[in-house]
């Protein structure tokens, strides 16, 4: 029975790694994709890839592998065996999410063009990169809300997630960064407004 109990918990959980890690490059792809087509430029670095790819991806992606057994785990019925991993809506979570993310990106980079916002780009990178933070949280369970399984039910995910966001203030912020990752420092409605896009994709999964 523990077996099963746990067999059952680490399977969800790297149904959730995938479906993070997949949604993230979705919506990376979709991204780099569109904007040529919308008359964009590119609205992404090489260095903000590699950035998201190893950082945003890498440690909270990890954690998930931390996150507890959702309740009521052991009255489902047995999985069927030739069940793809990408069952129950999860692929269409994929692309669905990560075109929201996608046009969440594109959205703020037309407005801050059109705005005549010389730091653009780094708007869309912060975009990008909180989104997946709001993303991560909002995936912990298939079944219940945030608010219900609290934030401490994942001290590592949680920690990953605000060491993620730290370092993503610090790209910003800290002007011996600038050089390296390309970025600029952004105001503080230019902060809010990237949060404010960010936490859309919360609500949208939740």
């Amino acid at each position: 029975v523990a077996a099963v109990r746990e067999g059952r918990r680490i399977f969800d959980n790297i149904r959730k790694f995938v479906r993070y890690a997949m949604t993230g490059n979705s919506g990376e792809l979709w991204t780099i994709f569109l904007a040529p087509l919308l008359l964009l430029p590119i609205p992404l670095l090489p260095i903000h890839i590699l950035w998201v790819n190893l950082v945003t991806d890498g440690l909270p992606g990890l954690a998930l592998a931390a996150e507890p057994s959702e309740r009521g785990i052991m009255q489902r019925p047995p999985r069927p065996p030739t069940e793809s991993l990408f069952a129950h809506g999860m692929w269409q979570h994929i692309l669905g999410i990560g075109l929201l993310i996608g046009a969440l990106c594109l959205g703020v980079q037309a407005w801050a063009i059109a705005h005549g916002h010389p730091n653009w780009q780094t708007m869309v990178f912060t975009v990008l990169t909180l989104s997946q933070m709001a993303h991560v949280l909002a995936i912990r369970s298939e079944s219940e809300p945030l608010w219900r399984l609290g934030l401490g039910s994942n001290r590592p995910l949680l920690a990953a997630v605000l060491l993620t966001f730290a370092l993503q203030m610090a790209i910003i912020y800290w002007p011996v960064l600038h050089p390296i990752f390309k970025t600029q420092s952004l105001s503080l409605v230019e902060l809010l407004l990237c949060l404010g896009l960010s936490s859309v994709v919360w609500m949208v999964v939740e």
